[in-house]
């Protein structure tokens, strides 16, 4: 990475999905889709842009991306990619961050999510430090020393 370089990333749980009772495929559930509308519009309108949005194999992770990509017109689009599964061991999408010239988003699931912030951000997966609800976007801060926690965006937030 070039002198004073900083790259930006992504992270997004999966709105609200349905119960595996209702379906079980699990996919957004009307209250999900919403919070994903307003999370995506409002990160549009701050102007949020990233090259890629990867998401896990899971259908609501699936449908969060596509709502994302709406909005952020990501200009190498959407994409499946392996290691954003609930259990995934955190460090194989961090190494895709640190070697990442272009911001990237990638929409996964609790817990992975919570223990990829901290790995990127403390060096330690098992020190919880935020446990993002369903909808939110965690912004990562990537400078010469690692990765900072820059903002969370709630969909509530975004409503505001």
């Amino acid at each position: 990475m070039a002198a004073g370089r900083t790259v930006r990333h992504y992270l997004v749980r999966h709105g609200e999905s349905k119960s595996e009772l209702e379906d079980p495929a699990k996919p957004l559930s009307d209250h999900g889709r919403q919070e994903i509308l307003r999370v995506a519009r409002y990160a549009a309108s701050v102007g949020v842009k990233v090259a890629a949005i990867c998401h896990s194999d899971r259908l609501r992770a699936r449908q969060t991306a596509e709502i994302l990509a709406e909005y952020l017109l990501p200009r190498l689009g959407t994409r499946e990619v392996e290691g954003l599964a609930p259990g995934a061991e955190p460090n194989r999408v961090r190494t895709q961050l640190e070697e990442a010239t272009e911001p990237l988003m990638f929409v996964g699931h609790l817990p992975h999510l919570s223990r990829l912030i901290s790995a990127s951000v403390l060096g330690n997966s098992e020190m919880e430090i935020i446990r993002p609800e369903t909808g939110a976007m965690i912004c990562l801060y990537r400078t010469e020393r690692g990765f900072r926690l820059l903002w969370v965006l709630t969909p509530e937030l975004a409503q505001a």
